[in-house]
């Protein structure tokens, strides 16, 4: 799987800059009392709009709503159906964490292969960049 590792300060990332802020800001509203693992998301579609998610754990596990749903949850909720332009998502892992099967699986359904996935750490700074069909080499968005 190919990625770009950046530091925070690469002047690459500027123009997602606010994305990432934005993924690292909601993971501070994460309800996590179980696994204790906090993740945020941000989402920017097609219309310019950003829409962020954090995980809500369940005592049922299976209730667990992912940031990553939850951020296109409120894309979808504010504007109805529309593409995704780039994601960011942030956890505190020093090596950034990458998005689980059912997010991934989710995700591509609002998502082209060459949308940017920027994976952060808000432990270490680093950030991950991928393009989404590399983290979802063979999505099922038909049938």
């Amino acid at each position: 799987m190919a990625c770009k590792v950046y530091n925070e300060s690469s002047d690459e990332l500027d123009n997602v800059r606010k994305l990432i802020n934005a993924s690292k800001k909601v993971l501070e509203n994460a309800f996590a009392p179980f696994s204790h693992f906090r993740v945020g998301a941000a989402i920017l579609t097609e219309k310019g709009n950003m829409y962020t998610g954090c995980n809500v754990e369940n005592s049922s596990f299976g209730g667990t709503i992912c940031a990553e749903r939850g951020a296109a949850m409120a894309s979808v909720a504010a504007e109805g159906y529309s593409r995704f332009k780039a994601i960011a998502i942030a956890t505190e892992p020093e090596d950034p964490a990458q998005p689980c099967g059912i997010c991934r699986q989710f995700l591509s359904q609002f998502t082209s292969p060459d949308v940017p996935v920027y994976l952060v750490s808000t432990t270490s700074g680093v950030v991950k960049r991928f393009d989404f069909g590399d983290l979802m080499p063979f999505a099922f968005v038909e049938f």
